[in-house]
């Protein structure tokens, strides 16, 4: 029997990827993490013909399995910035250098119904490669992260995602105990730098692939 919940969430994405492609986003959908893992593999870079990639943090990227897959690929350069055995400043050069690679993969914090993107960074180099650097950019995105509005949006990421983020971390901050932003000065704030992106430019430089099961946070 098909569940009626993600019944109305195929009929919800396809409003949702309607909005995304007026503003310029190629978009895909997926029904569970499998199929997006296999557009992204099997569909998506194909088309590029791609010679470096690289990623920016995503629960969802990992979550999908297209970590693994790609992270030893051969027939390209990875710049991996999840490796955890290199040095902190490795790690920091790796981020810088991810900004020019032919393909960036990460996830958002949120897409409204109208068709934006709404992140919140810690260091920055997401929202960076979002906005400009990488030749092509492609976002995972669960149906968890849809928004009504960018009021929405920023509630959603400031009360939710981000003391989320920072449990997950083991990250010293107010919000780790009390589950919702105190708009703290604390040294491990990961809320630093807003982007909200209306629109892709050049028009489907940002392909969008929206996946029918919650995922990510």
């Amino acid at each position: 029997m098909v569940s009626p919940v993600d019944t109305f969430w195929d009929v919800k994405l396809a409003d949702i990827k309607k909005s995304l492609e007026e503003n310029n986003f190629a978009v895909f959908l997926a029904k569970n993490m499998e199929e997006a893992k296999k557009i992204v593999l099997e569909e998506l870079i194909p088309q590029m013909h791609i010679k470096s990639i690289s990623w920016g943090g995503s629960m969802t990227f990992i979550a999908t399995g297209l970590y693994e897959a790609l992270k030893n690929n051969k027939k390209m350069k990875v710049t991996d910035t999840f490796d955890k055995t290199i040095s902190r400043e490795e790690g920091w050069e790796r981020r810088r250098q991810s900004l020019l690679a032919d393909l960036f993969i990460t996830g958002t914090n949120a897409i409204t119904e109208s068709g934006m993107l709404v992140n919140l960074d810690m260091i920055g180099n997401r929202v960076a490669a979002i906005t400009f650097g990488p030749k092509n950019v492609i976002i995972l995105a669960g149906r968890n992260k849809i928004v009504a509005d960018l009021e929405d949006a920023m509630m959603r990421i400031k009360n939710f995602a981000a003391p989320a983020n920072v449990m997950r971390l083991g990250m010293n901050t107010p919000c780790a105990k009390t589950s919702y932003c105190e708009e703290c000065k604390s040294k491990d704030r990961i809320c630093n730098t807003w982007t909200i992106t209306e629109k892709s430019f050049p028009r489907g430089r940002v392909r969008i692939v929206l996946i029918n099961q919650d995922v990510g946070l």
